[in-house]
């Protein structure tokens, strides 16, 4: 299908499934995912997530998506980067991978994400998104959704539009 690269919130999005950027232990936690959790329900979202944690960095899981606009959250934690050479890229890519795998497993026809790991985790920016476009168009080579990537600040998202 496609990738769209859009400036937004994404828990306002009306699509089949968005993407939290969770840590391991899927606890509400700053940035994108409180906002998440935040506008989710918070206790609720928390309930769910109790029950699947804890999970491996790159790994994904889904839970209903509650008071949000869209059927599911799937939850994937990203990596703290530390100096680029400790696997960070690896598992930034399969965060992105599996989530679209759990998109896909769970029947949805359209998926929003952050950008994994750029925030609190202090992945670089401009590396954190080429790899999510890198991983976002290699599985749909194979694969048919509609994928989102939703860009918080501007000049991220001025950067963004010159990759895809």
């Amino acid at each position: 299908m496609s990738l769209q690269i859009i400036k937004g919130d994404i828990t306002k999005l009306k699509v089949d499934a968005i993407v939290n950027a969770a840590n391991t232990e899927l606890a509400a936690g700053g940035g994108v995912c409180g906002a998440i959790f935040s506008s989710a329900g918070a206790d609720a979202l928390q309930a769910a997530c109790n029950k699947l944690a804890p999970i491996k960095c790159g790994e994904a899981v889904v839970t209903s998506a509650f008071a949000l606009p869209c059927k599911y959250i799937i939850h994937s934690a990203g990596p703290i980067y530390k100096d680029g050479k400790s696997g960070e890229a690896k598992a930034l890519r399969a965060c992105y991978i599996n989530s679209l795998k759990c998109a896909t497993e769970n029947n949805c026809a359209s998926i929003a994400f952050p950008l994994i790991s750029s925030g609190i985790y202090g992945y670089p920016i401009k590396q954190a998104l080429e790899i999510a476009i890198s991983a976002i168009k290699d599985y749909l080579r194979q694969n048919q959704i509609k994928v989102f990537l939703v860009i918080f600040d501007n000049n991220t998202f001025q950067y963004a539009k010159t990759l895809q």
